[in-house]
């Protein structure tokens, strides 16, 4: 029987983190409601061991369920019928499994019948779930929208519809529209007031909605008269009960085809204001694709363990030239690139997950007590972490999985080019990660505040830098502080030049070298913990060493007047 949890011993190692004491002490407040409810844990070895088996039970389901079905779900995909989405049999199971097993809605609190899950070993159950079937990790993931509710929602709405998901309910961000795809403060989707029913009433169009047809709806409206900005908009939850959206069409894509894909009509539609008016993108869709940002980050570490995974079997199975393919210096180099990168993606991972458990269950706590000044200083640094870091997070872990997914393709040579393979819907699979829940582009515009600020380069100087290493890990350090220094060179070569342009031309080259050391160190710590990281610290390094170098050379050489060359000029 398969296991996708307990054959990957790094999800237990990451799990077991030393900062796990913290975020379990504040999520369960001190084991406050061990005698509410008979499933609440009474320690802290009782709640690791919780997760531990829940994870199990996710890996199992996974790799007997869900995997399996995987190849007939990406043939079958969804359907339209009688302005119904109707899921492929295999998405059916699927979701049928993970709700009998009480997994939808995890993180949700208990009197909610949620399993008060922090977001780590959430975050961990997404990524197994992706490495089954990243389709169907869209459907599952977008429990998200519960979590947005549980933070900003009103008493009643929170109890009218959170119980919901532990029995099943599937949920939808519907914020896209035909004019409005990466920039948001262009919806143009009304929200209407009508004072004789009572009711806020939603008009107009929304595209690219992933699960479109769910249960649950998260809308973005404008509500505001006369404005043409994110202050205009509000946020609304729509119940699909009140069948007043009309599906014109399931779009026919690239990739995770089990994930149906919709253009969305809403006339008349009822639906209840989330939070305050005028806040529904600057801050309660900016927190819900934060989370979704760290949802495509574990979707994308899924994906890269299962081509990984692919590859690595046909190499030492597949025979050339009188021996496996894994004998030769061009596809171990490739396979080991592979292992290396989806340790590094998953490090950064948990560690960004880390900080937003510390920071989301602080505001938590916040609302039932004044926090103290130590409590205070320590959730605005992890939200200040969490707010460079997540940005970050998406852009490697989603161009990694493609670089992955790319080079397992390449392993299976011509082979890989059929469907005869899983790694091809792989390969199809992983496209996507590095576009929605904000571009790669998009991704680097955020995470760019972390080098003007010096954020990045803080992080590692005051907190990586000075950790204690084992003495066998020390000959690996000073190439992290060698490309430190080369890093802070760089960002003020291209921030003495007071240019906004340069530096966004620069941008990418920048955040991406902050990334390599950051992702280097965490490495390196790890190695600390368990020895089997050493290799891949080394490895690592070395290549982050030249990529660095590489970046910082062409960032010294390029000049402000060069700019010119790369304009877009029609007559040229």
């Amino acid at each position: 029987m398969a296991n996708y949890y307990i054959d990957n011993k790094d999800l237990k190692f990451h799990l077991d983190h030393p900062m796990m004491k913290k975020i379990v002490q504040l999520k369960e407040r001190n084991f406050a409601e061990k005698d509410k409810f008979d499933y609440a844990f009474t320690d802290f070895e009782d709640a690791m061991d919780s997760y531990d088996k829940v994870l199990e039970i996710v890996g199992d389901i996974c790799g007997n369920i869900i995997g399996p079905n995987a190849e007939s779900v990406d043939q079958e995909g969804p359907c339209l019928a009688d302005n119904e989405v109707r899921y492929a049999r295999g998405t059916r199971e699927n979701h049928e499994a993970l709700t009998r097993a009480g997994l939808i809605g995890m993180s949700l609190p208990r009197q909610y019948g949620g399993l008060n899950f922090p977001m780590v070993p959430y975050v961990m159950a997404a990524e197994i779930v992706s490495r089954a079937d990243a389709g169907f990790a869209n459907i599952w993931g977008l429990q998200d929208c519960a979590e947005t509710l549980h933070e900003f929602g009103s008493e009643e709405i929170k109890n009218d519809f959170l119980p919901r998901f532990n029995k099943g309910a599937t949920a939808a961000m519907d914020l896209t529209e035909p004019d409005a795809g990466s920039d948001l403060q262009a919806v143009q989707l009304k929200a209407v007031y009508d004072d004789e029913k009572g009711k806020w009433l939603l008009n107009g169009v929304k595209r690219f909605i992933t699960n479109g047809d769910a249960d649950i709806s998260l809308v973005l409206a404008r509500t505001e008269e006369g404005t043409n900005d994110g202050r205009g908009l509000s946020l609304f939850v729509y119940d699909r009960k009140d069948k007043a959206m009309t599906i014109r069409r399931i779009e026919n894509k690239l990739g995770i085809k089990g994930s149906p894909t919709c253009e969305l009509v809403f006339r008349n539609a009822p639906a209840r204001l989330v939070g305050n008016r005028k806040f529904g993108l600057i801050k309660y869709v900016m927190s819900l694709m934060n989370s979704a940002r760290l949802g495509v980050a574990a979707q994308s570490a899924g994906i890269s363990e299962a081509a990984y995974r692919e590859a690595l079997k046909y190499a030492e199975e597949r025979t050339q030239f009188g021996r496996p393919v894994i004998q030769f210096p061009a596809v171990y180099e490739m396979l080991r690139n592979m292992e290396v990168k989806i340790r590094a993606q998953r490090s950064l991972l948990y560690e960004t997950a880390r900080f937003v458990d510390i920071y989301k269950n602080y505001n938590f706590l916040s609302e039932d007590r004044k926090l103290e000044p130590d409590e205070r200083n320590e959730q605005k640094k992890y939200q200040r972490l969490s707010d460079v870091f997540t940005p970050l997070l998406k852009l490697v872990a989603s161009e990694y999985s493609n670089q992955i997914a790319y080079d397992a393709l390449q392993v299976h040579g011509g082979a890989g080019f059929m469907k005869d393979f899983p790694v091809e819907r792989l390969y199809r699979d992983a496209r996507i990660t590095s576009i929605y829940e904000g571009t790669s582009q998009l991704q680097v515009v955020a995470a760019i505040r972390g080098v003007t600020s010096g954020a990045y380069l803080n992080i590692i100087r005051e907190t990586y830098e000075k950790e204690t290493y084992k003495p066998e890990l020390e000959y690996i350090k000073p190439s992290l502080v060698e490309m430190t220094g080369e890093y802070e060179y760089c960002v003020k070569h291209v921030s003495d030049t007071e240019d906004s342009e340069y530096m966004d031309f620069h941008a990418r080259r920048l955040v991406e070298m902050a990334g390599n050391i950051i992702m280097g160190y965490l490495l390196l710590r790890d190695a600390g913990r368990d020895e089997s990281f050493l290799k891949t610290a080394g490895i690592f390094s070395g290549m982050a060493k030249a990529q660095n170098r590489e970046r910082a050379e062409y960032i010294s050489n390029f000049e402000l007047k060069d700019l010119i060359n790369f304009k877009y000029n029609p007559e040229i």
